[in-house]
This record gives C-alpha cells, sequence and structure tokens, in this order.
C-alpha cells in the first residue's frame, strides 16, 4: 500500500517506458554508436552460419582444390568470431554506461525533488518508503534500461539475420519455422501481467521491511528499554516472510516463460528432422538450418523475455515516477525577487494553516517590529511550532499571509528569504560529520577562527577542545557521540554562526542541563541583541524577559502581552504559569 503522501499511479507499461527512455536522450549518441556494434555482432554471426554450411559441404573430401577453399573459409572462421565478441562486447559495455548513468540521473532527479518538497510531504510519508524508492526501485529501473535496451540492440538482428539465411536455404520450411514463433508470446504475454503486478506488490512490500528497519534502528533505546526486541523480531520476521512470498510469486512468473519456449522449440526440431528426412536434405543443410534455429533460439528467448523485463520494471519506474509526480506545494514564484531589504517588521494577517483540512492555526493576527523579542507559547499541540515554521515556509499557509515589512513573503525567493533567518529546532539535527563541518553547515568556506568564535558564544568550545580531534572530531550519526546538552549547543552555535536578523529557537534549551542552561541563556541573550527573536518555549521560565508574548490555545492566539502583564490579567497563561511553579503567591 502506498504511503499517504504519496499517490499510487496506474500507468500502461508504454507510456511508462517512453517516460522512462527520455532519461536514455542525453547518451543517444553512445546508443547509436552500440546500434553500429549491435550490427557487426548481427552481422558476423550471420556470417558465421554461411562458414559453417562451407565448411561442412568441403570438410569430408579430399579434392585439393577444396581442400584449398577449406583452408581459405576456415581461415576467416577467427576473424569473424573476433568481430563477433569485438560487436557484442562494445555494444553491451555502452548500453551497460547508459543504464548506470540512467539510473544516477533518476536518484540524482528523485533527491532533488525531494528537497524542494514541503515538509508537509514528509509528515505524511515514512522515511523507509522513501529509502526504498530511491534505492530499491531505481535497481530494477537499471535492469529495464541496460538489459532491455542491450536485448533490442542486439537479438532483433541476429533473429533477423538467422530467419533471412534460412529463407535463403529453403524458404518454405523458414516460413512454416516463423510462423511457429508467434505463439510462443501467448504465454509471455500472461505471465508479464503477473510479473508486473507481483513485482510492484514486491517492493511495497519491501518498502514496508525498510522502513520497519529504519524505524527500529533509530528507535533502538526505547525498543531496549521497553524489553520489545522479541515483538520487533517477530514484525521484522513476518514482513521478511511476505517479501519472500511475493518475490517467489514473482520467480514463478518469470521463470516459467523459457521452459514453455524450449518446449516449443523441441517440438518444432523433432518436426524438422521428419522433415529433411521425407524430402532427403542435405546434411550440411540440415545442420547449418537446426544451427540457424538455435541462434534464433537464444535472441527469441531473450526478446520472450524482454516483455517480462520491461512489466518487472516498469512496477519500479512507476513508483519511482509516483515520486516524481508530487507538486512542488512550497516554491518560488516566477515573479519571486530577492529579499535584500532590511527587516522592519514582521505580520502574520489573518493567517490560517491546515494539514488535510484539519486546522491547525486559525486567523493569526501578530506583529512584530524589528529588533524585538516574542515568545510563543501554550500547551502540547497548540500550534507553536506550526506557527513559526510558517515564517521560513516550510509550509505555506492556507488562507492569510505572513508578512515582512509589508510585503507577503511568497513574493521573495526561498533561498533569500531564509538566509535572512537562524533556527534552533526543538529536535536537535546534526550530520555524520566533523564538529566544524556540522557549525559552519551551509559555510563550507567559512574561516575557522568564526567557527570557534560561534562556538564560544554558544558554551560549547570549552567541551569540544576537550575531544580527542577537537573542532575536527566525527561525531557520528545525528551527533550520537555527544551528550544531549553538547548536541543542543552545537546546533545554536551554528544558528548564530549564520548571523542572521531573525533568530527562531524552537525549544532551544530544552536539552539542557540547569547550569548548561543558565550559560546558554546567556549567551543567547547577547546572541539576540539587535535581532528580531521568535521563541518557541514550554517552559515559561525562559520566555519571562520577551517583549511580548502570545499565548496559543487549539490554533488560536487567546492572550497576548509581556509576562507580567498576563500573570495579572489572570487567564491561559497565568494557569500554565501556575501548573508549572506553583501559585504566585508561593513562587514569590
Amino acid at each position: 500500500m502506498a504511503s499517504s503522501g504519496i499517490q499510487a499511479r496506474r500507468a500502461d507499461w508504454g507510456s511508462t517506458y517512453r517516460r522512462l527512455l527520455h532519461y536514455v536522450r542525453p547518451y543517444r549518441t553512445r546508443l547509436f554508436v552500440g546500434i553500429a556494434f549491435g550490427l557487426l555482432f548481427a552481422g558476423s554471426t550471420t556470417s558465421l552460419l554461411l562458414i559453417l554450411r562451407r565448411l561442412l559441404a568441403t570438410i569430408f573430401t579430399d579434392r585439393v582444390e577444396d581442400l584449398r577453399a577449406t583452408l581459405l573459409v576456415a581461415g576467416t572462421l577467427p576473424l569473424l568470431t573476433l568481430a563477433r565478441g569485438a560487436g557484442q562486447f562494445v555494444s553491451r559495455y555502452l548500453v551497460e554506461y547508459v543504464g548506470n548513468r540512467v539510473v544516477m540521473d533518476l536518484r540524482i532527479a528523485i533527491f532533488d525533488h525531494l528537497q524542494d518538497l514541503s515538509l508537509e510531504f514528509f509528515t505524511q510519508t515514512r522515511t523507509g518508503e522513501l529509502i526504498s524508492r530511491v534505492s530499491n526501485d531505481t535497481m530494477l529501473v537499471e535492469r529495464a534500461v541496460s538489459t532491455v535496451l542491450a536485448d533490442l540492440m542486439q537479438q532483433p538482428l541476429v533473429l533477423v539475420g538467422a530467419a533471412a539465411y534460412l529463407v535463403w536455404l529453403d524458404w518454405a520450411l523458414a516460413v512454416a519455422s516463423l510462423v511457429v514463433f508467434p505463439v510462443c508470446l501467448i504465454p509471455i504475454v500472461a505471465f508479464g501481467r503477473r510479473v508486473r503486478r507481483h513485482a510492484r506488490e514486491g517492493q511495497e512490500r519491501l518498502a514496508d521491511l525498510v522502513a520497519l528497519l529504519q524505524e527500529t534502528l533509530a528507535g533502538v533505546r526505547i525498543v531496549k528499554a521497553f524489553n520489545m526486541e522479541p515483538y520487533e523480531r517477530a514484525r521484522f520476521r513476518e514482513r521478511s516472510a511476505s517479501v519472500f512470498r511475493r518475490i517467489m510469486r514473482l520467480t514463478r512468473a518469470r521463470i516459467a516463460v523459457e521452459p514453455i519456449i524450449v518446449e516449443f522449440a523441441s517440438l518444432w526440431v523433432a518436426l524438422l528432422l521428419l522433415y529433411a528426412w521425407w524430402v532427403r536434405m542435405p546434411v550440411q543443410d540440415f545442420l547449418t538450418f537446426a544451427a540457424a534455429l538455435f541462434v534464433m533460439y537464444d535472441p527469441a528467448k531473450r526478446l520472450g523475455n524482454l516483455h517480462v523485463n520491461i512489466q518487472h520494471s516498469a512496477a519500479a519506474a512507476d513508483r519511482i515516477f509516483e515520486l516524481l509526480d508530487i507538486p512542488v506545494r512550497v516554491a518560488d514564484r516566477p515573479d519571486a525577487v530577492e529579499l535584500r531589504e532590511a527587516i522592519r517588521s514582521i505580520e502574520f494577517d489573518h493567517v490560517t494553516f491546515a494539514y488535510d483540512e484539519v486546522p491547525v492555526l486559525q486567523e493569526i493576527c501578530m506583529r512584530v517590529e524589528a529588533g524585538q523579542r516574542v515568545a510563543i507559547v501554550g500547551a502540547s499541540g497548540s500550534g507553536k511550532t506550526t506557527l513559526v515554521s510558517l515564517l521560513p515556509r516550510f509550509f505555506d499557509v492556507t488562507a492569510g499571509a505572513v508578512r515582512i515589512n509589508g510585503r507577503d513573503i511568497r513574493e521573495f525567493t526561498l533561498r533569500s528569504l531564509r538566509a535572512q533567518m537562524g533556527l534552533v529546532t526543538q529536535e536537535t539535527i546534526l550530520f555524520n560529520d566533523t564538529i566544524a563541518a556540522n557549525i559552519a553547515y551551509g559555510q563550507p568556506s567559512i574561516p575557522r577562527q568564526r567557527i570557534e568564535e560561534a562556538a564560544r558564544l554558544a558554551h560549547a568550545h570549552e567541551f569540544i577542545v576537550q575531544l580527542p580531534q577537537g573542532y575536527d572530531t566525527i561525531i557520528g550519526e545525528r551527533g550520537v557521540r555527544l551528550s544531549g546538552g553538547q548536541r543542543q549547543r552545537i546546533a545554536i552555535a551554528r544558528a548564530l554562526l549564520r548571523n542572521p536578523p531573525i533568530l527562531i529557537l524552537d525549544e532551544a534549551t530544552s536539552s539542557l542541563d540547569s547550569e548548561s542552561e543558565r550559560q546558554v541563556q546567556q549567551a543567547l541573550d547577547c546572541a539576540m541583541e539587535g535581532r528580531t527573536v521568535f521563541i518557541v518555549a514550554h517552559r515559561l521560565s525562559t520566555v519571562a524577559r520577551a517583549d511580548l508574548i502570545y499565548v496559543l490555545e487549539r490554533g488560536r492566539v487567546v492572550e497576548s502581552g509581556t509576562h507580567a502583564e498576563l500573570l495579572q490579567r489572570g487567564g491561559v497563561y497565568r494557569r500554565l504559569y501556575e501548573q508549572q511553579f506553583g501559585s504566585i503567591g508561593s513562587s514569590a
């Protein structure tokens, strides 16, 4: 079953394959050269049949003139086999090159497209599903391009050459032989339909398996903490068995084709023997006719399997194009301009946002002047993170507008808009690279001195220099070799290094202990000077000094004011405050 973020498409294999061949066009010169060498392969194969007939006609005579002819013909045999081998090698190599380049281009196209999709898509789609489509499905497409194109270049030419030789040798028998071949197509077409269906099901089950693997490995600590290893093993075995069952169904449908073709071929050879006896066919004619039939057998088998291979690969290509066909909902407008002017104001103008028609934010009205520190608070699920995610256009509003200096932010290019912002997220995202590279993410050529200055501001320099390789220490996937507080300070240093006019802190100190939080809060106080800052916080102790506090409840702004004003008002903010710190009187 396709994940909710990707809609299944059911295109016929012809349109799918034509679209796939679009990726082949940049390499058509290599294909043309491959076709030329395919002709060499086919021509030399047919010539070998002619040489074989001549040899058989003269090899058993002792006449001098026949001996000389035999020696001449035999001498050309190695040359023909050399030409055949060269044609086969060069043709196959060029097609394999094109096939692998197409796979590379497809993977790059998918990855590029994924970078353009909005966060809304990723909230609806499993990571394992995407990994499976980028890796497993593209591997099957490589078979479609390489194998199918290679066979289309070589095998029809060999088939035509051998058929022409048969017609030249005995046209009546050749016509009868060629009439038999279409009969083989009946089971091939029938099994091809099964292959496509089972191939798609198999790829979907494999995607489920990869998704389970990714989720289990990412949550390994929780699995172990709750003693869920037996449960996860059982789930993995069940999904592995499901993949196996579908692969075996695919295998049965795929391998059934060749035995059927062989059976047809053997029946026809038996009839050929009877015919040869009836018409007293010369031995050299019979042997070369039989050889020509066997030469035709391999192309016929390959071309017969071609339909099966196309159906198998078309199922994978369908899944790839499903992903590539997902519209990019957050993109630059054709007339978008660079945001270069100084930030004077930011306004949320009757902003409404919904996930799949489920409202998350409703009629949000906020105005923030440059240099203000604005806090957004509320209970979990009130829409705080979603609200600040609209500012860098991780999502686009459903209604209303977010404005900078009075202009809708959709009028600016995404790149220039996001360049004005630094972001520290609630979930710290680091990459399997050095500490210096993580801090300088997006600015690879920045001097080491500035990296260290940002680390000092984030109170990270002290622990970094104590590591074995200092700033050159590899921190592992998602920064697993660092503590939670250390990871958060690296993320803060990364945001500070960008020196943005707008700073978004989404629970920026949530992973720090009390001492680290105090140190980082001091650093953030310095870093926030002169910037417009949005602070998303659940712990109200971090927002008391904000210039303005907006309180969200069920996606609506229910209160706004300073810390003191909101406490005095006795509304939602005071209730949240008392839930964390007790009554105002006791906390005082």
